[in-house]
């Protein structure tokens, strides 16, 4: 009898395999990938000892530590061994994230997967299974894009290392992304990644600009100050074009589409063009990005990120009074960790 059963256990678990066989395949390489990292991770401690580090580096190391121990013990933050330890990437990408749109609304292609649930983007460990998938999406005839990632977050299931890469960014910009990161991994609902991530965009910045203005008021502040409103001047640009490009495409769905891939193009052509007045100090990737093929997986990121900050600065002023410990305290118990 127990033989009968374990053999139809068997049975059904390779069923289970062959039916899901792409997710699983999916899996095992994602799970090497990630293992990967993880394992070639190095102590910080290991690199600051080391003669050979050089100071830039030193320096942006032991920046990330502080910012860590704020969010930590100043903001609330879970207390996890998330960066304190440090890929090297030998200055190459090492994960790509592909996304799909449709063409003529702002309706994600979206994956399901254990724990996290839907989400509206697939990473892969491996470039050619990045492209073979945007080209199976684009014969599906949705618009697509793909990006490198300077860090993401594996929600505690691992310790997150510091990827060599993102010691190439500004001070601020390091921080921010420290603090997004370790959002993550105190506040993630399942099935709702547009929340997450403007939640996360929303400590980091508020997260960051306390950080600096309380410890490097002298230095790095003014400037992440001024990274900071060129951010918001940009975003709040490609925001706007997200709306007009949204009218245009609920003004033809009940109508005669002919036409409707021109007036998109022309549309996003002057949403680009459009740029060169909003009067930012940096930002000098706006040249490389009208030579882009932009399309709605672009506008897409900027909603998934950013377009819930309003009502979150609401709750954050008007309820908390502008205290962001007590804003994620009560954040932490309204929605537990997944």
């Amino acid at each position: 009898m127990i033989k009968k059963i374990g053999g139809a256990i068997l049975i059904l678990f390779i069923i289970l395999i062959a039916w899901h066989h792409e997710l699983v395949y999916y899996g095992l390489v994602q799970g090497k990938g990630q293992l990967s990292v993880i394992w070639n991770a190095r102590p910080v401690q290991s690199f600051l000892d080391d003669p050979s580090t050089p100071d830039s580096v030193r320096q942006k190391l032991l920046f990330i530590e502080e910012v860590r121990q704020f969010a930590i013990n100043e903001l609330n933050l879970n207390d996890t061994d998330n960066y304190t330890t440090m890929y090297d990437q030998k200055g190459k990408p090492i994960l790509w994230v592909v996304t799909g749109c449709e063409p003529y609304a702002f309706d994600p292609k979206t994956w399901d997967f254990p724990v996290v649930g839907e989400v509206p983007y697939k990473g892969f460990f491996i470039q050619g299974m990045a492209d073979n998938e945007m080209v199976e999406l684009e014969k599906q005839g949705y618009d697509v894009g793909v990006r490198t990632v300077g860090g993401w977050s594996t929600l505690g299931w691992f310790t997150d290392p510091i990827l060599s890469n993102m010691l190439g960014r500004s001070y601020g910009d390091l921080a921010n992304l420290i603090i997004h990161e370790l959002v993550h991994s105190t506040i993630f609902v399942k099935d709702s990644v547009d929340f997450n991530e403007n939640l996360a965009s929303f400590i980091g910045d508020r997260g960051t600009e306390i950080f600096l203005e309380k410890y490097y008021q002298d230095s790095h502040a003014v400037t992440y100050a001024n990274e900071l409103q060129d951010e918001l001047k940009y975003v709040e640009h490609v925001l706007r074009g997200a709306d007009k490009l949204d009218s245009l495409y609920n003004y033809f769905k009940d109508k005669d589409t002919t036409g409707i891939a021109v007036n998109k193009k022309d549309m996003i052509g002057e949403i680009i063009q459009q740029m060169d007045t909003l009067s930012l100090s940096r930002f000098t990737f706006l040249e490389r990005l009208k030579k882009r093929n932009i399309n709605n997986t672009y506008f897409m990121s900027f909603l998934r990120y950013r377009s819930k900050q309003v009502p979150l600065e609401a709750l954050y002023e008007e309820d908390f009074n502008n205290n962001l410990t007590a804003f994620i305290k009560h954040l932490k118990g309204k929605y537990p960790f997944l």
